[in-house]
């Protein structure tokens, strides 16, 4: 039951909005809603997989599992986050009700993905999360931030097209009534009754392209800087940390269904596209001074190393999914600090930031930490899974990847080092004075560092099972 609420709860409890007297108390409904969800979602973490339910269209795995136990907390710092905001700054209130009625159906969509056991339930979910999206990147008098989400609603939407095309070619390629194929994940699945062809090779790589398109890989990454530079913080932090581990989740279904039909062209095309997405967002982290979009050209590079140790697959998928999580509390610490430097200094250009540690010395911890995180130091669990990804590539003989892997990773972090560094600890060029930051506005944040250390540190026994359950399914069947 506690699953069906999971999905349930957010969306029904939007509709209160519609009583005038909730709205003045919108953003404390959302708080609670996230509370309660997180909760939820983390006692599952601890259970077993439950059955399958409504005909088997629901049912909570090992990936179920850990994921909820790391999104819908995240989700709930953000709205610990944008309740502080709207505490500080009550001229933000006037566009709560839209907000809170937005984040809700997001948080149903996103924990209907990570429970969908069918393939398609899971498209359908993933695309309901970008629906809900859209409209939370625009922001009032900003023309900039409404073609952003345009153009985010366009990839997105052609990214899910493909793969719902790629969805079609395996069923017309698995059985002579293509109208009822099974995309049940733990069904008997297409491809497991027929020998490969074409039109299963056709529909894989496509539905590989249309995955990465929405985890911001190349060819098709452009939306992704200018939605998570122009959407609000809270906002960018959702895509980034929350929504990108619904998209990959829905790609760890697809290679648990598929993988082991076509590994070479599995391999051949993520390893391909990561290699792609790490060169292009590592010459743009040497060309741009714009913080947000610097954070976000770092985000592609993390969806190119992900790419990579999905394509090698094997003793590469523990470090990647230890990676991912890790990365999942980066960029939730890092855009939402991003935000409240650039409300402070009323600029995202770094070479107008400087002193933060003095300005700002909540601000400029998290950005310390958060980078040294996402520059992959130990002792954090970033490191590790860099490690073990490399280490994969050696002993699976890709010496030329694990070359253009280290130049690539090498340069991008001289690229940000010499960024945010300078920001942190230079001298400030102009005296401000800031009101005193508070331990509650920073507490998320904190909470988000603290996670992200013990995954480097210890990670709890609970935690490491279901990863390394999760690797395993990685592999395919």
């Amino acid at each position: 039951m506690s699953i069906l609420v999971l999905v349930l709860m957010p969306a029904v409890l939007s509709a209160c909005l519609l009583v005038r007297s909730v709205r003045v108390h919108a953003t404390q409904l959302l708080v609670a809603v996230a509370g309660i969800v997180s909760v939820l979602a983390v006692s599952e973490a601890v259970h077993a997989d439950s059955p399958r339910m409504l005909d088997g269209f629901v049912r909570v795995d090992a990936t179920s599992r850990l994921f909820l136990a790391v999104v819908d907390p995240i989700f709930f710092g953000v709205c610990l986050y944008v309740w502080n905001r709207v505490a500080t700054a009550p001229v933000l209130q006037a566009g709560m009700t839209r907000f809170v009625a937005l984040a809700l159906w997001f948080l149903s969509a996103v924990n209907a993905v990570l429970v969908a056991n069918h393939l398609l339930v899971a498209w359908i979910a993933l695309e309901t999360t970008t629906l809900a999206a859209a409209p939370l990147i625009v922001r009032p008098r900003m023309r900039a931030s409404r073609q952003a989400s345009w153009r985010y609603l366009l990839f997105s939407s052609v990214g899910l097209g493909l793969a719902l095309l790629g969805f079609m070619c395996i069923a017309r390629g698995t059985q002579p009534d293509p109208a009822a194929p099974s995309f049940f994940v733990d069904g008997a699945l297409p491809l497991a009754a027929a020998a490969p062809n074409l039109w299963h090779r056709l529909g894989l790589a496509l539905l590989l392209l249309g995955l990465g398109t929405k985890l911001g890989l190349a060819p098709m990454y452009s939306w992704l800087p200018e939605a998570y530079d122009e959407a609000p913080p809270a906002v960018t932090a959702l895509l980034a940390a929350v929504q990108f581990n619904c998209a990959l989740v829905v790609l760890l279904r697809v290679l648990q269904c598929y993988r082991s039909n076509e590994p070479k062209l599995v391999a051949a095309e993520l390893v391909a596209m990561g290699i792609v997405s790490m060169l292009v967002s590592t010459f743009s982290l040497i060309a741009t001074r714009n913080l947000k979009r610097l954070l976000a050209y770092a985000s592609i590079n993390h969806a190119g190393v992900i790419a990579i140790g999905l394509g090698i697959g094997k003793t590469a998928s523990y470090g990647l999914l230890l990676y991912v999580l890790s990365n999942a509390f980066i960029k939730a610490v890092l855009f939402l600090t991003a935000g409240k430097i650039k409300a402070h200094y009323r600029t995202k250009d770094t070479r107008r930031i400087s002193g933060l540690i003095k300005d700002l010395p909540y601000s400029g911890v998290f950005l310390m930490v958060g980078s040294f995180a996402l520059l992959g130091f130990p002792p954090f669990g970033s490191f590790f899974g860099e490690v073990l990804i490399l280490s994969a590539l050696v002993s699976s003989g890709r010496m030329l990847v694990f070359a253009l892997f280290c130049l690539l990773i090498t340069m991008s972090f001289v690229a940000t080092g010499r960024t945010i560094f300078p920001m942190i600890w230079g001298e400030a060029e102009e005296q401000h004075s800031w009101p005193r930051q508070t331990f509650l506005s920073a507490s998320p944040k904190i909470a988000f560092l603290v996670a992200l250390v013990v995954l480097g540190l210890y990670v709890p026994p609970v935690v490491g099972d279901l990863i390394r359950q999760v690797a395993v399914s990685v592999e395919g069947r």
